[in-house]
């Protein structure tokens, strides 16, 4: 209660607290903090809440959070969680879809942190691990968060050094923030692990070639400005 209140009125939630229980506070200090909170202790009554109603789901159609489930579940729940975070991004729904890749991930690598590293199930769950990652990566490119697309594909390369979906996002990520010498040499590596991908390729190329023409011709102008005054 302390915490939410600190927290409405903008303070620090940690703010002049220990953890204990309402007893250990009432027996140390005579109070709670708050005489609303004091006189209830005093005075104990019913208390009424209030709940909103924020979504009537169909019967059957409930979906367990992946902390809930089972190991089993997991397992099941992955399959369905997937299709229906490609179903979302090909709404244009880009984020509700992240957030599916994500819940299969997580069922994943719960399942995973049981296994040894490097055991046949574990690799086993990280090659189930590795498309979900790159589907969550692609549409965090789409959501401009380029440094967790980086992050994300340079994991999955540094034990899959041949995947070329990884090598694209990256080099299409280090390109969005600048990174033009490690998005030219990613995407020299898509080239020379599937050459059939050269007209995409190419043009990604164009297209960061024709951003840093862009970007010169404002660097000029601004400090030519710079430099008259």
């Amino acid at each position: 209660s302390k915490s939410l209140r600190n927290i409405a009125a903008g303070k620090d939630p940690l703010e002049g607290q220990r953890h204990c229980c309402s007893i250990a506070q009432l027996h140390d200090h005579c109070s709670l903090g708050y005489p609303d909170l004091d006189e209830l202790q005093k005075n104990p009554q019913p208390l009424i809440f209030d709940i909103e109603v924020l979504k009537v789901e169909a019967p059957g159609s409930y979906q367990q959070d992946p902390w809930a489930m089972t190991d089993e579940e997991k397992l099941q729940a992955v399959p369905l969680i997937h299709k229906e975070g490609n179903e979302l991004y090909r709404q244009g729904r880009v984020q509700e879809a992240a957030a599916k890749y994500y819940d299969a991930i997580a069922c994943l690598k719960n399942l995973q942190m049981k296994e040894q590293p490097g055991s046949p199930d574990w690799i086993e769950l990280d090659q189930k691990i590795t498309p979900l990652l790159l589907n969550y990566c692609q549409c965090k490119l789409q959501c401009e968060e380029y440094y967790e697309v980086l992050d994300h594909c340079s994991s999955i390369l540094n034990k899959y050094e041949d995947n070329v979906k990884a090598y694209f996002k990256r080099g299409k990520a280090h390109a969005a923030v600048w990174n033009v010498a490690e998005a030219q040499a990613d995407f020299a590596k898509v080239l020379a692990l599937d050459p059939s991908l050269r007209p995409v390729v190419s043009k990604e190329l164009r297209s960061l070639e024709a951003r840093l023409r862009e970007k010169d011709a404002e660097d000029k102008v601004r400090f030519k400005g710079m430099f008259s005054q």
